[in-house]
């Protein structure tokens, strides 16, 4: 391959070069561009290369109007309109790619660069991962190297020299685009954070829950939120992240109490704390949601920056507006608590409705378990009796249960036995109710991946989890989570532990290998250092907030005058010792045609033939040809002097100019 591209003509590499930076830049979109528009995109790229390594003309205009059209319309029928964030980046790709099949002239090939510059940049609209940012710097190096190709008349040096020079180019860049980056004001918001028309959450956790929510969420791998501790972390079982109370019931569905409505804070929420809390800051990405997450219970929550957040009585934290930027807040929680101990018959009503004539084989088997008059069970002991039917009886954890019919706890209970915990859940919670014990469900994450080294939490959608909370006079509201009385290591441990090993050929090897995912896995090793450094590069690069950028500027600000001063002394002293070694270096190396010419000329003037200072490389030929010396210093002489001279005043090209001196080294031995 190398060898075929070395081979083309000068125009046709550049042309490749260039078509494979365009490739580059739309790589990155085609995992959210439609389908039909990658096809064609790629389809178009490779119509180019086609034309260009065989020679062919271009299509002409009449050919590519049509496609520019139809392109359009498919866009605008992919999307609904042409206006907007997404039907501009689709509509830039379908431009960027045509563009390539009209390329004509020099100022053809700049648009079609700085096209490709916007298009990248418009990558920040998806991702600003570590793994992306490398992608796009691999990518601008490409586009400036086919960018400088396009500057070079017809001497041009070597690929690997072009990219050396924008290597320098870069890293001269890098120290000014640092101090750029932490001095220049910036918008409240990343531009690329910015919400735009039709703009939807991501993926996560709703004010709803019905069979297969929650399951639906476990098989995603992707990062919700981080913890940081500066306090020990607290053991598994107590990694309970609160997120949304349900309290309503239709038989088939579970939604938040109110939900719809504008999040309402109470006034007074009866709690009691007891215990050490466990202090950490949370680092949560966007997600367009307005959830905040905290360990049961939040015992206090640093307020956010231009969005306020509230909190009901279940201890639900709402922000007024959805999240649109990476947010960061330090956390008290407290995990020994009681929750409104005191709850009075009207209070405690709401919680303990259930749909008539919904789900009657379940709702029948809790009362007769609980019992009547003097014989009813206490209500621990029947969660007990509850806890324990599910231990005994044959359920099943699993992410993939059956169907369930119009009454599905009916037939979750007492037919299919397998489900996942908004099955066990909600279940529960309609057990409890039909005896008369108020209770909900809540749903938010379990446990989390540890990471050792800073004492930090990464929860991802993996660990979502669903569970219950009961009402018990003088105790409030107690944590009850059925699952682990079916699956107790999905609390003890993670959701990889409780589920069944897929059968495979590999797992046997992925096990001895360290790779099976385990928590002392190599696998979960590698993932821990990556989730890591993802978690510094969010940290210090993504989340440079204004707020962050003002107090980094006032703690500078704040400093001691002696201590600024000498940090400025330091600075100042470091850029005038990088200044002069680029100077000496420069003076020390300067021209290396140049330097052996001077070297030549110190060497005839010690036979007594000093260059005068308006002798030319041709007069002074001709003046040492008629000097003594032997006849093979004489043609040395005269081939040294010859050789300089083509260099120093023609077109030679970098090869050319590389065996010239490595011939003028070798003359100037036979020059004495």
């Amino acid at each position: 391959m190398k060898a075929w591209l070395s081979g083309l003509p000068r125009e046709k590499a550049d042309m490749m070069l260039l078509l494979l930076a365009a490739a580059m830049v739309l790589a990155p979109h085609a995992l959210h561009l439609p389908p039909w528009l990658s096809a064609a995109a790629a389809a178009l790229l490779l119509w180019r290369i086609v034309l260009t390594v065989r020679g062919r003309r271009q299509p002409p205009l009449a050919v590519l109007a049509p496609l520019a059209l139809l392109g359009i319309a498919g866009v605008y029928a992919s999307y609904d309109t042409l206006l907007g964030r997404d039907p501009g980046v689709a509509l830039l790709a379908l431009l960027l790619a045509l563009k390539s099949l009209e390329m004509h002239g020099r100022r053809d090939i700049f648009v079609l660069v700085f096209l490709s510059f916007f298009l990248l940049l418009a990558n920040f609209f998806h991702t600003q991962g570590i793994l992306s940012a490398a992608w796009m710097l691999a990518t601008v190096i490409v586009l400036l190297a086919a960018l400088l190709s396009a500057q070079y008349g017809t001497l041009q040096p070597r690929l690997a020299q072009r990219l050396n020079l924008l290597g320098r180019m870069l890293a001269l860049a890098l120290p000014l685009a640092a101090v750029l980056f932490l001095a220049l004001p910036r918008p409240g918001a990343p531009l690329w954070a910015a919400p735009h028309e039709g703009a939807q959450a991501r993926t996560g956790l709703s004010d709803s829950m019905q069979p297969g929510a929650i399951a639906s969420l476990a098989v995603s791998n992707e990062p919700v939120f981080t913890a940081r501790f500066s306090t020990p972390l607290p053991p598994q079982e107590q990694l309970y992240w609160r997120g949304v109370v349900l309290g309503d019931f239709d038989g088939a569905t579970w939604t938040r109490r109110g939900a719809g409505s504008a999040p309402a804070s109470d006034s007074r929420i009866d709690i009691a704390l007891e215990g050490p809390p466990s202090h950490y800051e949370v680092t949560l990405p966007a997600n367009g949601q307005r959830r905040i997450f905290a360990l049961d219970v939040p015992r206090s929550i640093e307020r956010l920056p231009g969005n306020p957040y509230v909190v009901s009585s279940a201890l639900e934290v709402l922000t007024i507006e959805p999240i649109t930027s990476t947010v960061h807040y330090r956390v008290s929680s407290q995990p020994r608590y009681r929750l409104q101990a005191s709850l009075s018959p009207a209070q405690q009503q709401p919680w303990l409705a259930l749909p008539a004539g919904s789900n009657p084989r379940s709702v029948a088997w809790a009362r007769a378990l609980r019992g009547s008059g003097a014989q009813a069970l206490a209500p621990a002991a029947a969660i007990a009796a509850v806890l324990d039917h599910f231990r005994r009886a044959p359920f099943r954890y699993t992410l993939q249960p059956p169907l369930l019919g119009k009454h599905g706890v009916d037939d979750f209970l007492f037919g299919t036995q397998a489900g996942f915990c908004e099955h066990y859940a909600g279940s529960f919670v309609v057990l409890m109710r039909a005896m008369g014990i108020p209770a909900r469900v809540v749903t938010g994450y379990q446990g989390g991946l540890r990471n050792a080294s800073d004492n930090s939490l990464t929860v991802r959608q993996s660990d979502a989890h669903a569970w219950s909370e009961v009402w018990l006079a003088g105790r409030g509201w107690v944590r009850v989570d059925p699952t682990s009385a079916v699956a107790p290591q999905r609390t003890e441990r993670n959701l990889d532990a409780a589920l069944p090993p897929a059968a495979s050929p590999l797992t046997a090897w992925r096990a001895l290998a360290g790779l099976d995912g385990g928590a002392h896995g190599a696998l979960a090793a590698w993932r821990q250092q990556w989730q890591q450094a993802e978690h510094a590069w969010s940290n210090w690069v993504l989340d440079t907030t204004p707020q962050r950028q003002r107090a980094m500027l006032d703690g500078l600000k704040n400093m001691p005058a002696k201590k600024l001063a000498l940090a400025c002394a330091v600075l100042a002293l470091l850029s005038a010792a990088a200044g002069a070694l680029v100077w000496w270096r420069q003076a020390r190396l300067g021209d290396p045609l140049d330097a052996l010419y001077l070297q030549f000329c110190r060497q005839q003037a010690q036979r007594g033939y000093s260059r005068a200072p308006h002798e030319g490389p041709h007069g002074y030929a001709a003046r040492l040809a008629a000097g003594k010396a032997t006849p093979e210093a004489h043609a040395a002489i005269a081939q040294f002097l010859a050789i300089y001279a083509t260099m120093k005043y023609g077109n030679a090209n970098p090869d050319e100019q590389s065996r010239a001196r490595r011939s003028l080294r070798h003359l100037l031995t036979q020059c004495r």
